[in-house]
């Protein structure tokens, strides 16, 4: 049996290897085709970093693999502009200082790639919104395919769906804040349980009306229900008024009465999590309550349920996106301290194979359901990689499209105000810059593996 689990396990860390891999390759091909179109010359196609492990030239560009698998790279001709592009100038060195000497010999090293004919197939000498279009063709590539992993898994899978079937009955009703204290306190307050109630608590509505798990409620107040939304809504607005209620139990059809308590419950978004107050408190309000949870299936849906699901994955990415320092912080503290990592947090691609590993190597679980489950975490990976690409820094696919805009709006600018026309922007004055975010990205990198090896985000 422990052969067969690390079989499987083995399997989920190559199957999503194999997808990670796929996605960076045609992320790049997002570049190449673009650019190609454009008419710039492409040196390289890589997927990879590191010693070349193979590769073959095919016309002007060689295609190949290297041997550290962290990404890839669409090497163009021109990259940078040379130093003097008024007087035809090759690039050459201006300044002494570091800053300067660094963008200087990019300059250099961009010049040496030209060849006779190259001038028109720069890629700085396109205008900019093809520059544009090639920068944005790789997170654009990357959303391709997180939608048509995402519109595989809604169409088929099915989205995950609160029912009317009744799921648990509490047996008692508790303000969200005495929850709380008594979940700190390691009570499992208000859960089904006579362990989890006290003498003198208030008894659950549902529990009072004979509702139990199993149950299928068909109507709520006068109206059919097969929404849990819509029921949802129904009792939080019935507060302290006796309402009708139907269910079905085993094929016989039920009613009865219920009295949904006004209750401090958490604010939850449209995902179900509860919302927090700019302190890190829970959110509450009081509304009708009747203490019973729903059963969650997963429910097919048409493939335009695809887009309100890819939302809300790119909101939640966007969210870590923008407090990934502070995100960072509290992840090198969990790994080096006592506090337990955030499961929504950043993780690394070991985070990722070691989930998809655990995934493949679960017991009872259907073939159908792990395969969602490694396509899932793949469409994931792609909205990350996305996200992430999209910060405007360098040398990120964010940073040269903020470079293209600038260049936009100040040469827009000089030609409203009849100014002399700037030129190209030299965005190789910007290398420090963006060494300085390389660095850091590894950094980022070591931290985020380091992590997932010695105190890894657990879901299984």
């Amino acid at each position: 049996m422990v052969t067969v689990e690390i079989v499987w396990f083995i399997v989920g860390v190559l199957a999503v290897a194999v997808g990670i891999a796929l996605s960076i390759a045609l992320h790049e091909v997002g570049h190449l085709v673009p650019a190609k179109l454009f008419g710039v010359r492409v040196t390289q196609y890589m997927v990879g970093f590191g010693p070349t492990v193979f590769s073959r030239k095919r016309g002007e560009t060689e295609y190949g693999v290297k041997a550290i698998p962290l990404g890839g790279y669409v090497s163009m001709v021109g990259m940078y502009p040379p130093e003097h592009p008024e007087q035809g100038e090759r690039p050459r060195s201006a300044s002494t200082g570091l800053f300067q000497q660094m963008a200087s010999d990019a300059r250099q090293m961009s010049a040496e790639e030209l060849q006779p004919g190259d001038e028109k197939r720069t890629f700085i000498s396109l205008p900019v919104w093809k520059r544009i279009v090639i920068m944005l063709g790789g997170p654009f590539m990357n959303l391709v395919i997180a939608f048509a992993l995402t519109a595989i898994l809604v169409t088929t899978t099915g989205v995950a769906t609160a029912t009317t079937t009744v799921s648990e009955v509490f047996k008692c009703v508790l303000p969200a804040a005495v929850q709380q204290e008594r979940a700190a306190a390691g009570e499992a307050a208000g859960q089904d349980g006579t362990e989890a109630c006290r003498p003198g608590d208030p008894a659950a509505p549902a529990f009072e009306a004979g509702l139990e798990p199993g149950d299928t409620i068909t109507a709520f107040n006068g109206r059919p229900v097969d929404d849990w939304d819509e029921l949802s809504s129904a009792i939080r607005e019935r507060a302290g008024e006796p309402t009708a209620i139907t269910w079905q139990r085993d094929g016989a059809e039920q009613s009865g009465t219920i009295t949904p308590k006004l209750t401090e419950r958490p604010v939850a978004d449209s995902s179900g999590r509860a919302q927090t107050n700019p302190d890190g408190s829970t959110q509450t309000e009081d509304v009708g309550f009747v203490g019973m949870g729903s059963e969650v299936q997963n429910v097919p849906q048409s493939i335009t349920e695809t887009f309100p699901v890819m939302g809300q994955q790119l909101k939640a990415t966007a969210d870590v996106v923008v407090v990934l320092p502070v995100k960072l912080w509290e992840t090198a503290v969990a790994v080096f301290g006592p506090e337990e990592r955030d499961p929504n947090g950043p993780m690394s691609v070991v985070g990722v194979g070691r989930i998809a590993g655990e995934a493949a190597a679960l017991e009872d679980v259907p073939l159908a359901d792990k395969a969602s489950l490694l396509l899932s975490l793949v469409g994931g990976v792609n909205v990350a990689l996305m996200v992430f690409n999209l910060i405007p820094l360098l040398p990120l696919d964010g940073g040269h499209v903020a470079g293209a805009l600038w260049e936009a709006l100040r040469r827009g600018w000089a030609k409203l105000t009849r100014r002399r026309d700037p030129g190209v922007f030299d965005i190789a004055k910007l290398l420090p810059l963006t060494y300085v975010v390389g660095i850091a990205l590894l950094g980022m990198g070591l931290l985020l593996i380091v992590a997932d090896i010695v105190d890894p985000i657990r879901i299984f």
